[in-house]
């Protein structure tokens, strides 16, 4: 998708911290410093949730930013902490290093909030190399923080076809090798698993710890059937790749990297995006 296309909004959103529920149970919020995400992924289950159908406009063309976020957060986790442990998902609906965030800096503006006041625990999500940017704020919260950057297969053409405007594979590979250069708390999210080559668990054992793997069946919410009905079996059939879109593939790629990594260094789902999941 073409920058040009991209509308971009500014609103003052109600809130910034939301109760987390469902898959991220083990959460006390979810922080989403935007609504909408540019990388526009094919099989994104945010496509099928609310914030993106009720807004009328293709996914992928339309990002809002959060106007006085960091202030608004400031408040919130102030609150929040009095009540008990804190505990949040950065992002549960959109990527917080978008492309938008070069020009806006809004998710580094929350990270300089936590780091001042730190939550119990940070779980950092996306799939950009823009997140090396802000190392430096994240070494400041290193002992209560994870980075999971999403790495579904280590195949250009696989990506190509199902998230084009997402960032090459090798430049996410360089970020997780970045990271753990750095000394933070890293892993690579297969997520959801994707076809790949036999050669990508150990492309990742080079430049990461630990990985966790999640399939559409398991990790959509539904079962499968929000990524069902997004069309994307038909995207694996234009591959060649029918096989890989069943259930029973997952159980033989979690044999395959645990020959590799340590059992203990394969996380399998739910686990592997939970507050300490790492052990």
């Amino acid at each position: 998708m073409a920058s040009n296309k991209l509308q971009i909004t500014y609103r003052k959103p109600g809130r910034l911290l939301n109760p987390a529920s469902g898959y991220l149970t083990g959460y006390t919020h979810t922080l989403n410093p935007y609504a909408g995400c540019a990388f526009a992924c094919t099989y994104c289950y945010v496509r099928r949730l609310p914030v993106a159908l009720f807004h009328q406009k293709e996914w992928g063309t339309w990002v809002d930013v959060k106007e006085n976020a960091p202030h608004l957060l400031e408040k919130e986790l102030r609150r929040a902490k009095q009540k008990g442990k804190v505990t949040i998902f950065m992002s549960s609906s959109t990527d917080p290093y978008q492309p938008l965030e070069v020009q806006t800096q809004l998710s580094r503006s929350l990270l300089e909030v936590m780091a001042k006041n730190k939550p119990d625990f940070l779980f950092v999500q996306t799939r950009s190399p823009l997140i090396t940017r802000d190392i430096d704020l994240l070494l400041e919260l290193k002992d209560r923080l994870c980075v999971s950057i999403t790495i579904e297969t280590d195949l250009e053409q696989v990506r190509k076809t199902l998230s084009p405007a997402a960032p090459p594979l090798a430049a996410r590979m360089k970020t997780l090798a970045r990271l753990k250069q750095a000394g933070l708390p890293a892993q690579a999210a297969i997520s959801p698993l994707l076809p790949f080559s036999e050669q990508f668990p150990q492309l990742l054992k080079e430049v990461v710890d630990w990985v966790c793997l999640d399939d559409f069946f398991r990790g959509d919410g539904a079962q499968g059937k929000r990524t069902e009905k997004l069309g994307i079996k038909s995207l694996y059939q234009q591959l060649g790749y029918e096989d890989w879109y069943t259930p029973d593939k997952f159980t033989e790629v979690c044999a395959l990297f645990q020959k590799v990594f340590d059992e203990h260094r394969v996380l399998i789902s739910q686990q592997g995006f939970m507050p300490f999941g790492i052990g």
